[in-house]
């Protein structure tokens, strides 16, 4: 029961930082996994192609491929429309598959590790999509505001570094990331409120 607790924080905090961005952390955890260290490991049936080289191989082209895209769009146009509902259904993804991996690696049902992280991607997204937007519509210059995904792709390798090494981080990240959501929601809430007395 104590490995599953342990790995089911893991599994957590991947999903969490794969809905950051996905490309670092599904990077880290093949490496991990591959390494054999700190109890990353997809060795387990349909899900141990997560450690295999054409995944990361592909995972590394898709990196290089989306910060092309936004260098050619600009990064309004890339976070918006199709860009960015492709980038977002990757995170779920990769987030749904890296905890699912996780859990199965160590005999315990995938298809839960399907929904939690799936769940956990969409939540980190909740988060970091509508912060990263508003804090590139304060930057004056272009390239300002595409270095903020440098700093979520550097976010999401530091999330997912630090769950690798103390899994139930993951628990901590998740409650971090609700009490974030909450917060955002609460603030947006007041402010319409705010705006509906003014209109009266």
């Amino acid at each position: 029961m104590n490995g599953l607790v342990f790995y089911v924080g893991l599994g957590l905090g991947l999903a969490l930082a794969a809905g950051v961005r996905p490309f670092l952390p599904a990077l880290l955890a093949g490496a991990l996994a591959s390494s054999g260290v700190l109890g990353v490991s997809f060795k387990s049936g349909a899900y141990s192609f997560l450690y295999s080289d054409w995944w990361l191989v592909a995972v590394a082209a898709a990196l290089v491929l989306a910060y092309l895209l936004q260098l050619r769009l600009g990064s309004e146009r890339f976070d918006t429309g199709q860009p960015a509902a492709a980038l977002a259904g990757i995170g779920v993804g990769v987030g749904a598959l890296l905890f699912a991996g996780t859990l199965a690696a160590h005999g315990d049902a995938a298809w839960i590790g399907l929904i939690a992280g799936a769940a956990a991607a969409a939540l980190a997204q909740a988060v970091v999509r509508p912060l990263a937007a508003r804090t590139r519509a304060r930057l004056p210059d272009r390239s300002a505001r595409e270095a903020v995904t440098v700093y979520l792709d550097s976010v999401s390798l530091v999330l997912a570094g630090l769950v690798a090494l103390l899994h139930p981080l993951g628990y901590v990240a998740v409650a971090l990331f609700a009490w974030l959501l909450l917060r955002m929601r609460s603030r947006s809430a007041e402010k319409y409120a705010g705006l509906r007395i003014l209109r009266r």
